[in-house]
Parts: C-alpha cells; sequence; structure tokens
C-alpha cells in the first residue's frame, strides 16, 4: 500500500484508546472501572473533569452530569447498554456499551466511547476517548502531557493489552495487517502480556506503567502526518517492535 498525504483541508484528528481481549465482567465492574478513569482523566486536565449522561441535545445533557462519579449510575448505563437482538435476551459475551461526551461544540469536545465485559473473541473490549482539534482546549489537550497521562488513566483503569494516542490521519496512512490486534501511535503502551519491548532509539521516550507494561512516546512535540521525520521515527519503531515479536509485521 502506498502512503498519500492527507488533502490539506482536513485536520489532523487524534484520539487515545485501550483495548483487551476477552473478560467477562458484570455492568457493576465496568462501572467502578469507568468511576476510576473519570476520576484519572479530571486531573489531566480541566477539560476532561466534566462529562455528561448521554441526552437528546446538549442543553438537556448539562442537567445531568457524570461527575463526580457514582458507582450505581454508572452500572444502570452500562445495563442499558448491554448487547441483544431486537426483542430478543442479551447476549452476554457481546458486554455491555455506553458512550458519553463532555457536552462541547463541534470541533471543541471530547467523547467517550467504551465496549466491557465482552466474553468473545470476535471484538476486542475498548475504550476510546476523542479529544478536541480546534481551540484553546486542543492546545493544552493535543500535548504529551496531557496525553500520555490519559493513556496512563485508560491503564490504570482497565488493565488492558494495548493501548494508543495517535493521529487519525497516521492511521489512514499506514493502515495494519486487517489480522494486527495492535498497531503504533504517538504514544503507545504495551502490556508486560504481551512480551518485552526492546532498546528504543532517541528521542523515544519509554517508562514503567505501575509493573503493568511498557509505555513508549515517540516525540515531546505533536506527532503529525506533515513531519517526514516523525513518519519515519514511526516506521522504525514499528519495525523494531514488529522483530521483537510485539506486533505483526507491517504491510506499507
Amino acid at each position: 500500500m502506498t502512503a498519500t498525504s492527507a488533502p490539506e483541508s482536513y485536520p489532523e484528528t487524534y484520539y487515545a484508546g485501550a483495548y483487551w481481549g476477552a473478560r467477562k465482567e458484570s455492568p457493576e465492574d465496568c462501572a467502578r472501572r469507568t468511576a476510576g478513569l473519570l476520576e484519572l482523566l479530571a486531573e489531566c486536565d480541566p477539560f476532561l473533569s466534566h462529562w455528561y449522561k448521554p441526552a437528546r441535545s446538549r442543553k438537556d445533557a448539562r442537567k445531568h452530569p457524570l461527575m463526580p462519579p457514582d458507582v450505581p449510575t454508572l452500572t444502570g448505563l452500562f445495563q442499558r447498554g448491554v448487547n441483544r437482538e431486537p426483542g430478543g435476551p442479551p447476549i452476554e459475551e457481546l458486554g455491555f456499551r455506553f458512550s458519553f461526551d463532555n457536552g462541547g461544540a463541534a470541533g471543541d469536545c471530547a467523547t467517550m466511547r467504551i465496549n466491557g465485559g465482552m466474553d468473545s473473541a470476535a471484538v476486542p473490549n475498548h475504550c476510546v476517548l476523542t479529544v478536541p482539534w480546534r481551540g484553546p482546549n486542543a492546545d493544552r489537550v493535543l500535548t504529551v502531557s496531557v496525553l500520555t497521562k490519559a493513556v496512563r488513566a485508560m491503564v490504570l483503569s482497565w488493565d488492558p493489552d494495548w493501548a494508543l494516542a495517535t493521529s487519525n490521519a497516521y492511521e489512514r496512512q499506514y493502515r495494519e495487517p486487517v489480522s494486527a490486534p495492535f498497531s503504533l501511535g504517538w504514544i503507545t503502551y504495551l502490556s508486560r502480556r504481551i512480551g518485552t519491548v526492546p532498546p528504543l532509539p532517541e528521542p523515544v521516550h519509554v517508562e514503567q506503567v505501575e509493573g503493568r507494561g511498557t509505555l513508549m512516546v515517540l516525540t515531546p512535540e505533536r506527532f503529525t502526518v506533515a513531519n517526514p521525520e516523525h513518519i519515519a521515527l514511526a516506521r522504525s519503531v514499528r519495525g523494531l517492535l514488529a522483530q521483537a515479536g510485539l506486533m505483526p509485521a507491517a504491510t506499507s
């Protein structure tokens, strides 16, 4: 596959995500983990300290805050998000879904999508945070400091197999193999269950996350597909991780 540059008219957007394999958990288990995540995210940046229940409009949502997080309330929301066939019983192995946001305007909003409690190899459990791409909130959040804390918060809350914060444009240009369980991001975490991270070249920063696994930060400045040095570094590190058996070989 040949990489092509993203159209200049489209802003480079980013997200953070954590992913893990089959793990049977109850709605209350998912609620406890989510409550812990929201508390940790609130420490990352003020923009990530207010969240609201799903509603028909932002005005309605602001009447129903999720902060401070309440486990019984979150448990009920996960119970409502049980996967089922229309009119049929719950499909227990497919777990529970819950999505919400922080009430921001288009381009200046954070959203959270969680699918937990799945005991199936068909689709990984996941927790995905999309972040703003314009305005002063984006200027603060789209930094190594904030996104590293956000990824760590996901790791400490959900104990995933892998997690990352990355550019959507980079993912579009360098698609992973269909069978790949994970890819490389601007910030990447690999659980020690996956294996041991090899030595990586500068300026990559590597740190441990409380005995759970390894977190890698490619660049201290914002990673972007417009910077060829960033792309070259990402492909080099991706290759080293593949050689160490931590990721499947890339196809592009």
